[in-house]
């Protein structure tokens, strides 16, 4: 049985004709009505369709407090350093990062300002903040209580936010669920577009629909066999004009799954990398639950790098998120626990889907980006990538 939302879609194409995938994506995931990301309903975590890091255990909102807090004394401690949180999730890295913070220099400096389109989502973050009710697990170093009224403000889109002087932007999972422009390599580089067959929705191939998505291929110098397909992720481009414009000085930090482009597009991924996610089963059909399914892909953070390049970003670190905690002292904060946790195995079961490879530890990236003044060769070096910096394969 068809959605609402398939059926709005249905309508659309016949009365403007065929869509690239990349619209489709972005009404499936996106639409003010019934798209899957403006829900009131959705869920993320153990009841919903898929989880993230800041569900595991508050140490990775912890470890991510401690490499800001970092990037603050960086700049000679100024008396206001703002984070940008762009995709909150229901809250949990913002609260488990202040709880571990409050109560340190830095946290009387900082200003938080979550960007989330759904209002639903954005509720559930201010009942999170406001409650002292406790996480599953212990914060590390945290502060018992509440986070103090007036310290965590919300937008609904970047084009909201004023200009900062100094911070930091940073996203957890957020350039996977950008729409992205599907492509096929026939006797040429072809496009795929969404249309109706017997009121049902089906692909078709075509003419690539903009020159940006030839530049993206040409200027990645991405050479596909025939056959092979794949995705461009364009919208991350226009993303860090908005997030130049936003910020004077400071740091974009990404944290996602993804690849350095040369692996993204290897041989063996030519079936590209695009996948649903629907009550933790993953599929690869976005023609079926739409509106009620999650639909992401992997994230090419050599083009990522090349984008933040052409806003004025420069990159100063890439790591596995794995390398990134222990980088940043995670057994330290393990080391805490040990004495303080009631139930600690638990605990650390957890904390080790984070790091190890067998979890987020290798199909997490976190990737580092830079713009201040002085010396333009100069680069900062913060501790979470003072172990496997990979920026040099990128």
């Amino acid at each position: 049985m068809a959605t609402l939302l398939e059926n709005k879609i249905i309508s659309r194409i016949k009365a403007e004709g065929r869509i690239t995938f990349e619209q489709f994506m972005a009404m499936a995931l996106y639409d003010p009505e019934f798209g899957y990301y403006r829900s009131p309903d959705l869920v993320i975590g153990k009841g919903g369709d898929f989880y993230t890091s800041a569900h595991l255990h508050p140490v990775f909102g912890s470890m991510l407090g401690k490499q800001i807090a970092e990037m603050w004394e960086f700049f000679g401690r100024p008396a206001e350093f703002t984070i940008i949180e762009v995709g909150g999730g229901e809250g949990h890295i913002c609260r488990d990062m202040l709880m571990y913070l409050q109560g340190s220099p830095f946290f009387d400096a900082l200003r938080y300002v979550i960007v989330e389109i759904n209002p639903a989502m954005q509720q559930k973050q201010k009942i999170l903040l406001s409650s002292p009710a406790a996480t599953e697990g212990s914060v590390p170093g945290g502060q018992p209580g509440v986070l103090p009224a007036g310290k965590v403000a919300w937008a609904s889109s970047l084009s909201e936010i004023e200009a900062v002087a100094c911070g930091c932007i940073f996203s957890n999972e957020l350039f996977d669920a950008f729409p992205v422009h599907l492509v096929e390599m026939a006797e040429e580089l072809t496009e795929i577009y969404i249309t109706v067959r017997e009121d049902s929705l089906v692909e078709e191939s075509g003419p690539l629909s903009s020159k940006a998505v030839a530049d993206y291929f040409n200027g990645m110098k991405i050479i596909l066999d025939r056959g092979y397909r794949t995705e461009a992720n364009i919208r991350i481009r226009d993303w860090f004009g908005d997030v130049s414009r936003i910020l004077a000085e400071g740091f974009v930090l990404t944290i996602d799954y993804g690849y350095l482009g040369r692996d993204y597009y290897s041989e063996d991924r030519n079936r590209g990398t695009l996948i649903c996610y629907h009550r933790h089963q993953a599929n690869e059909e976005p023609l079926r639950n739409i509106g009620m399914q999650d639909i992401t892909c992997h994230v090419d953070f050599s083009a990522v790098k090349t984008w933040g390049e052409e806003a004025g970003f420069r990159t100063v670190g890439l790591s596995s998120q794995g390398a990134f905690l222990v980088s940043l002292g995670i057994d330290e904060e393990i080391g805490k626990l040990s004495s303080a946790s009631e139930d600690y195995l638990f605990e650390l079961a957890r904390i080790k889907k984070l790091v190890l490879p067998q979890g987020m530890g290798d199909s997490h990236m976190v990737m580092l980006q830079y713009k201040g003044g002085g010396d333009p060769a100069a680069k900062p070096v913060l501790r979470g990538f003072s172990l496997r910096n990979q920026m040099k394969y990128l």
